[in-house]
């Protein structure tokens, strides 16, 4: 057993080591140019690292639903543990760690499930959209336009080829104020009733207009009058479009009351709706609150595209940071 005396003396060695340590940290700032790190550097990883797997949200794969078609995927988050240490390690010690996330990719996606027509968006994600199928009524679209514009809001405009080609000047007008365009056949034939290559040909010719006079690189077909079959769908797949349908139809040919639509609308949809329109006098009064409408019941707005793509919407998910 140590004296009194080693143990003092063995004291005070440790002291001098501490002393000694704790100077050198105090040095090292004017000896190298780095600072020292940060006391509680470790626990402030250490609880990142113990939370992240609790925070995380995993990705949704795209499926084929014997109702709704084909639903796409929806990404997943995963804490990126480096950069969420980066914005908190010098916060003072037991504040409430703010979380950097990064988007991680399902294993199936739209282009993993083949020719099946598609009605709706992920259920999970917050969004909406209006398609916008034009083959008459060009008197009502400036005021359409003018209206998504006010609400900075973003549609996609289908276009009926021989429409399209009358007015060219009309469609780039629309293209120009950011919106999305595609395709919805040449001369709104029933697609189900047409052999192959007639078929081929009423979707190829549209596209090849979108291509020629809008310089568009298309996804989405959109069949008239929603009369679509099988081959109609392996169809438009060959030419690498998806076909796309409606979740809520306005019906807005019928000429109902602005106020109905906005009522069903209104109440009517949810997340991953395509809210199927026509530039018509009904629809030109009604936008303005079904807009209002979507917003109101947390909805965000945009194109076909946006809402089918599997990539989350930051905007609609407070508190989450992504980088």
């Amino acid at each position: 057993m140590k004296s009194w005396r080693q143990r003092k003396g063995v004291m005070n060695e440790m002291f001098q080591f501490k002393r000694c340590y704790a100077l050198a940290l105090c040095a090292l700032p004017l000896i190298t140019g780095f600072s020292a790190p940060p006391l509680g550097l470790d626990a402030v990883m250490t609880r990142i690292i113990e939370e992240a797997p609790k925070k995380r949200i995993p990705p949704v794969d795209a499926r084929v639903d014997r109702v709704w078609g084909a639903i796409p995927g929806y990404n997943g988050l995963d804490v990126d543990t480096e950069r969420t240490y980066e914005l908190n390690k010098n916060k003072p010690a037991g504040s409430p760690i703010q979380y950097v996330y990064n988007e991680t990719s399902p294993s199936v996606n739209l282009d993993n499930l083949g020719a099946e027509p598609i009605y709706s968006g992920n259920p999970q994600k917050p969004m909406a959209a209006f398609m916008i199928n034009v083959a008459w009524g060009e008197e009502f679209i400036p005021k359409i336009l003018d209206t998504l514009d006010k609400h900075k809001v973003k549609a996609t405009f289908f276009f009926d080829g021989s429409w399209l080609k009358k007015n060219v000047a009309t469609a780039q007008k629309i293209g120009s104020r950011g919106h999305e365009l595609s395709n919805h056949a040449y001369s709104h034939k029933n697609m189900s009733q047409l052999s192959k290559s007639q078929a081929l040909l009423e979707i190829s010719k549209t596209e090849q207009l979108l291509q020629t006079h809008l310089q568009v690189k298309n996804r989405w077909f959109a069949p008239p009058s929603g009369d679509f079959d099988k081959q109609t769908v392996e169809i438009a797949l060959s030419l690498k479009l998806n076909t796309v349908l409606w979740t809520l139809d306005t019906v807005d040919w019928q000429n109902p009351s602005p106020q109905s639509l906005i009522h069903k609308i209104g109440t009517k949809a949810g997340n991953g709706s395509l809210i199927l329109m026509h530039p018509t006098r009904s629809s030109s009064l009604a936008l303005d609150g079904m807009i209002q409408a979507l917003q109101h019941k947390g909805l965000h707005i945009g194109t076909v595209s946006d809402v089918l793509s599997p990539k989350r919407i930051p905007a609609r998910e407070p508190g989450l940071l992504t980088p």
